[in-house]
């Protein structure tokens, strides 16, 4: 089963700033649960961000990931903390506070992508 990069890319826009959601919570929004490596392909080429905002995807256990190809961590990690999202040695502090995975199908297939 495929993943819909763009579908991917509108579930992505409904993350709140102060929030992060995860490769996996993503790909299983878009309807396959197993596709979080392609996911992360999608953040990694991602050309809409930040209108479509790449930085708040991070791994299940609430690690940064990688950004940019793993280049610009501290760019990622900034953008968080200037959402008011904290990292500490690497690792979203207090992640399921800030966790996202309420996305609405629905909404994502009448979201436009810029």
């Amino acid at each position: 089963m495929k993943i819909d990069r763009n579908l991917v890319y509108k579930l992505l826009k409904q993350v709140p700033k102060g929030k992060v959601t995860t490769y996996k919570a993503l790909a299983k929004a878009a309807g396959n649960p197993k596709a979080s490596r392609a996911v992360g392909l999608f953040m990694r080429t991602n050309p809409y961000a930040p209108i479509v905002p790449c930085h708040r995807v991070v791994q299940s256990d609430g690690r940064i990931g990688g950004f940019a190809g793993k280049k610009r961590i501290n760019d990622k990690i900034k953008m968080l903390e200037e959402e008011g999202v904290m990292v500490k040695n690497g690792v979203i502090v207090d992640f399921k506070k800030h966790y996202f995975d309420n996305f609405s199908i629905e909404k994502a297939r009448n979201e436009t992508l810029p």
